[in-house]
């Protein structure tokens, strides 16, 4: 009969149940460690975890717990300290129990309350939007990762059991669940160096997104077992006779990739799977670094290498810490077969990545030096350290950031240097230094001068050359793909955005307040920005720079009694802007005769810059129209009384233009319209901007050489998105 004290003292007792016995046989405890010690505490947070999550099912309808206990098998699998393994049982207590931090901290300490924490999604916070949502919880957990890698390698262990356990979750979370997977953790895993975690999660997001697909290669792959071992025996047996005569120890063995690698091969070169011949992979693990040079001499001596696949990762290890050496050869019956030659620390660091960098000392774990093993993820947290770190920005940094393959590019003094595959010279500067990306103007490829759009290739050899007076610009942004280049081109134009926004604020606000005669309220209107919930002065030009926030909203808070100084109707604005034009004009001239008494057709409006044509009256001088004027049919009976006429200005002279914008009201689309503007090199004379029903109407004066150089402009803004359309007014 069972003893009913051993499941609440089986430290005394002495009968621990099952579950928790084969947990505790996995773990590697270190030589002169207390070892009953090490099970005494393990098991308080055995209990702990199991009472916490007492009566809670999965979708399975099995026990939470399950769950919790899977997670911790699989951190002892990894080799992983007893912390982190408790960590792993009860990485869900805070956040699906009653238990709190302080409980935890108040029986475990600092060290796994931490752990658990750093793994914890975020709560108690409002999101706009589940993408906000999560990209907070990454954010959070990377700055937890920077702080303690043990976060994410449970964070792994957790996903891995939850992705296995999938098909009992709705088909919706199904989807959106394997989506992240796939988006991030596979990724991640990647740059970690965990490559086995890396397949395993492939492979069960393959099998949920595309289960049909899955099922077909995993059913040919059985189908398929035997010819496979025939074919990596053949290439085996002859390396392991072979280093034997050297007395070469070695461990070989073959491994077939994994189904999702398989899928990716037979879309990228659009075979069938029996086409598909780099299927498998045989590995040699030795014990030093010098033996993995004496087995790639005798394996190059059985058979002919590919000298193109040929990789030395133990030289120039990767940047997430792996290290083996990579060579294809031809084998027997023509089929090409990958052998990987690596040390058993190398093996392990290979398949765990930076989980095999926990070992224990005097009873404490020490962990690989995050600057040196994952530099990526220092540059990643500077960027969630930016005050002004935009969570969708992070999401697309997260993305293209983390499943590059790299490339590895020489200094003009030959330091070896790794980027993408994709990078640029530009990259690469900015990778050298900071200072160098930011003031790029140029480089040398293998001492050809290049454009900055070029792709670099290994091996190249690459200078920068820098001016003082170059600064990023926002067509940048398409040249690079590092995080690092990326985060510092986007914050120097946000400073550059901020600053133009608040000139323009400045100049909107002064010119408003003047052309309504309300310029003593200048001062009063900056210093308003705390009643219309801004932080400063700065901010409130900001806002009126880029157009979220209106000088007609800032008088309505400072001054509500003179928003009827604030309609001005459509012809009394036109006629304004009319009298405005035609004082840029010194007259007209008909045949270089000046000072003619002259009158404007009012059916028209024509004003400097646009071609006309005059009709000498009876007695009241000339009245001047638009070539175009829809009157001209009517006087072109008198045609004798029609006279070619110009307006008299200089060759540099600009005219004022008066051109109205209809577009939706959104942020940030008055900026884009002045930068447009500005991009075309034409100044802007005035600004006003009216919102009625989310569309918004902005009325620009602006100062054009000729017609031409107007109608370019008007493409521009037309192109702006959000954009209705674009016409000239004052005609």
């Amino acid at each position: 009969m069972t003893n009913p004290l051993a499941k609440l003292v089986p430290h005394l007792v002495g009968e621990y149940p099952k579950p928790f016995m084969e947990l505790f046989t996995k773990i590697n405890i270190p030589r002169n460690s207390d070892k009953e010690a090490i099970k005494k505490i393990l098991w308080k947070a055995y209990a702990f975890g199991s009472r916490a999550h007492e009566g809670q099912k999965r979708k399975s309808g099995r026990p939470y717990f399950e769950h919790c206990l899977e997670v911790g098998k699989t951190l002892a699998d990894w080799n992983m300290d007893h912390i982190t393994i408790m960590g792993g049982l009860l990485h869900d207590t805070v956040e699906d129990t009653g238990v709190t931090l302080d409980e935890l901290r108040e029986e475990f300490g600092d060290d796994l309350t931490s752990l658990v924490d750093g793994v914890t999604k975020l709560g108690g916070i409002e999101f706009s939007s589940r993408k906000e949502k999560q990209a907070g919880n990454f954010m959070k957990l990377l700055l937890s990762v920077a702080k303690d890698m043990r976060v994410i390698i449970i964070k792994f262990a957790d996903r891995i059991h939850n992705m296995s356990t999938i098909q009992y979750m709705p088909q919706m979370k199904q989807h959106r669940i394997a989506v992240e997977t796939r988006d991030v953790y596979v990724p991640l895993a990647h740059r970690l160096g965990m490559a086995r975690v890396k397949w395993i999660l492939e492979d069960l997001v393959f099998q949920t997104l595309n289960a049909k697909e899955y099922s077909d290669i995993d059913a040919k792959l059985k189908s398929t077992l035997r010819q496979r071992n025939r074919i990596i025996n053949s290439v085996v047996e002859p390396v392991k006779a072979e280093l034997a005569k050297y007395d070469l120890e070695a461990q070989i063995y073959g491994r077939v990739k994994s189904h999702a690698s398989i899928y990716g091969k037979i879309i990228k070169r659009e075979k069938q799977f029996e086409e598909i011949y780099d299927l498998y992979a045989v590995r040699i693990i030795v014990e030093r670094v010098e033996e993995c040079y004496l087995a790639l001499g005798i394996i190059h001596q059985l058979y002919t290498p590919v000298q193109e696949r040929f990789k030395d990762f133990i030289a120039s290890p990767k940047n997430n810490g792996y290290q083996s050496i990579h060579t294809t050869i031809i084998g027997p019956q023509g089929r090409m077969v990958e052998i990987q030659i690596r040390t058993r620390s190398m093996d392990q660091t290979a398949e765990i990545g930076v989980a095999a960098h926990w070992r224990y000392k005097e009873g404490k774990t020490v962990a690989v030096d995050l600057d040196s093993n994952v530099k990526w993820l220092r540059e990643l947290v500077d960027i969630l350290k930016d005050e002004s770190a935009d969570p969708g920005e992070f999401m697309h940094l997260l993305k293209i950031d983390l499943f590059n393959d790299e490339i590895y590019v020489f200094t003009p003094n030959g330091d070896l240097i790794q980027l993408p595959q994709t990078a640029s010279p530009l990259d690469f500067a900015f990778e050298i230094h900071t200072e160098v990306g930011m003031h790029c103007i140029g480089a040398k490829v293998n001492h050809k001068v290049v454009p900055l759009n070029t792709e670099l290739k290994n091996g190249d050899m690459v200078e920068i050359i820098t001016s003082k007076t170059q600064t990023p610009s926002m067509g940048w942004l398409k040249l690079v793909c590092t995080s690092k280049a990326r985060n510092h081109i986007n914050r120097y134009l946000r400073k550059i955005r901020h600053e133009e926004s608040v000139k323009i604020g400045n100049e909107l606000l002064e010119k408003t307040l003047r052309r309504l005669k309300l310029g003593n309220l200048l001062k009063e209107a900056k210093a308003s920005y705390e009643k219309l919930g801004l932080k400063s002065e700065a901010s409130l030009l900001e806002s009126v720079g880029n157009g979220s926030l209106t000088v007609r909203e800032i008088l309505r808070k400072i001054r509500p009694q003179v928003e009827d100084r604030l309609e001005e109707t459509e012809q009394e604005s036109s006629d304004r802007f009319i009298s405005l034009a035609r004082r840029s004009a010194r007259g007209i001239k008909l045949d270089g005769i000046r000072n003619l008494m002259v009158t404007f057709g009012k059916c028209c409006n024509p004003i400097p810059g646009d071609e006309m044509i005059g009709y000498i009256t009876r007695g009241r001088g000339v009245t001047v129209h638009r070539s175009d004027c829809k009157t001209l049919p009517l006087l072109s009976e008198e045609s004798d009384r029609l006279v070619p006429v110009e307006w008299d200005v200089g060759r540099h002279d600009v005219f004022n233009v008066r051109i109205k914008v209809v577009s939706e009201d959104r942020k940030g689309i008055l900026r884009e319209m002045s930068e447009s503007i500005a991009n075309e090199n034409v100044n802007i004379t005035s600004v006003d901007l009216k919102v009625k029903e989310n569309i918004s109407t902005t009325y620009f004066i602006v100062e054009v050489n000729n017609t031409r150089q107007l109608s370019r402009l008007q493409r521009k803004l037309i192109k702006i998105a959000g954009v209705d359309y674009v016409e000239r007014l004052g005609k």
